[in-house]
């Protein structure tokens, strides 16, 4: 089991969210105005969303042909992405994005028994 508890570090909350679309400028502009979300582009391709406070919450990113996933993502803080995804295939989800270095820590994806993206993040 996957220990995802409050009592051990782990909030059962997302810790990040990902919103893959096949044009990520419109999208950058649609929640800005719909929320009022900052949103900085890194590049053409990627924009961090932050919070009130300023520190990144989310990202905005161009999906393409190879993209893992489109639509919005949650990710879920986790201790260690390649055993929570180990776990996630165990009981029937379906891997979609290796585990990959991002920031100072590693993500990776996978589908539910009912097509949902789920994403995990490790430090």
């Amino acid at each position: 089991m996957v220990d995802a508890s409050p009592e051990n570090g782990q909030p059962a909350a997302p810790g990040w969210f990902d919103i893959s679309t096949p044009d990520a400028a419109r999208a950058r502009d649609f929640y800005r105005q719909l929320f009022g979300w900052q949103v900085n582009a890194l590049d053409d391709t990627y924009a961090l969303v932050s919070g009130s406070d300023g520190a990144p919450t989310g990202g905005i990113g161009q999906a393409g042909p190879e993209s893992p996933y489109t639509g919005i993502v949650p990710f879920f803080p986790v201790d260690d992405v390649t055993t929570a995804l180990a776990r996630a295939e165990e009981l029937g989800g379906k891997r979609t994005m290796e585990p990959q270095p991002a920031g100072d820590g590693r993500i990776a994806a996978f589908t539910d028994p009912d097509g949902n993206t789920i994403g995990l993040m490790s430090p």
